[in-house]
C-alpha cells in the first residue's frame, strides 16, 4: 500500500503530532540558547549591581569618617584606600577607582563636570583630576569612578557592557556631597 503524497503543510502537521524521535530535542535546542543568555546576563547584572552597591557603601563609610574627623587632612590615596576597604569585594580596587573631591560654593553655584574622570588602567598612578581638601562648614562633593571588565565580555550582557566605551570596560560612579563639620 502506497502512502499518499502530502503537501509541506501536511508533512509539518504529521511531524508535529509525532512524539517519538527528536521532537523534544528541537524544542530544547530552540529554548536553550535564549534561556542560557538570560541566565548569564542575570549573573552579569548581579555582579555589576553588587560592585555598584559595595562602591556606594565604601563611599558612605569614607564620607562619614572624613566629615567627622575634620582635623585631619586626607590625601587622595587615603580616601581611595578607605573606599576600597569599605567596598570589600571589588578586586584590585586601588588601581580601578579614581576620585575627585571638589569644593562647592552654594552662594555662587557652578555645575561640576558632568562625568567624573575614571581611572586610566594603563596609567594606574595618575593623580586625581580635582582634589581639594575642605575647611570647616564647606560643602564638598566626593565622586568615585571605577572601571570594571565584564565577566564574559563576548557574550550576552557582557558583550553590550564591553562595547559601551573604547577600552572594553564599563564604568560605575558613586557620588556624595557633605559639609565639613566645625572643629
Amino acid at each position: 500500500m502506497m502512502r499518499p503524497c502530502l503537501s509541506p503543510l501536511g508533512r509539518f502537521r504529521r511531524f508535529r503530532r509525532r512524539t517519538a524521535g527528536g521532537v523534544a530535542t528541537i524544542e530544547f535546542v530552540l529554548m536553550f540558547l535564549p534561556m542560557f543568555v538570560l541566565a548569564v546576563s542575570g549573573f552579569e547584572m548581579g555582579l555589576l549591581m553588587t560592585r555598584q552597591v559595595m562602591m556606594e557603601r565604601g563611599m558612605d563609610l569614607t564620607v562619614r569618617e572624613v566629615r567627622l574627623n575634620t582635623g585631619a587632612d586626607y590625601t587622595e590615596t587615603d580616601l581611595r584606600k578607605s573606599i576600597c576597604k569599605g567596598a570589600g569585594i571589588i578586586e584590585d580596587c586601588l588601581s580601578k577607582v579614581r576620585l575627585e573631591v571638589l569644593r562647592i560654593d552654594p552662594d555662587n553655584w557652578t555645575d561640576p563636570p558632568a562625568q567624573p574622570s575614571c581611572a586610566n588602567l594603563s596609567e594606574p598612578f595618575k593623580p586625581a583630576r580635582n582634589f581639594q581638601n575642605g575647611n570647616q562648614n564647606e560643602l564638598m562633593l566626593l565622586r568615585a569612578c571605577g572601571k570594571f571588565e565584564p565577566m564574559l565580555s563576548d557574550f550576552a550582557l557582557g558583550w553590550t557592557l564591553s562595547r559601551m566605551y573604547d577600552d572594553a570596560h564599563y564604568r560605575l560612579y558613586a557620588t556624595s556631597a557633605f559639609v565639613m563639620e566645625p572643629r
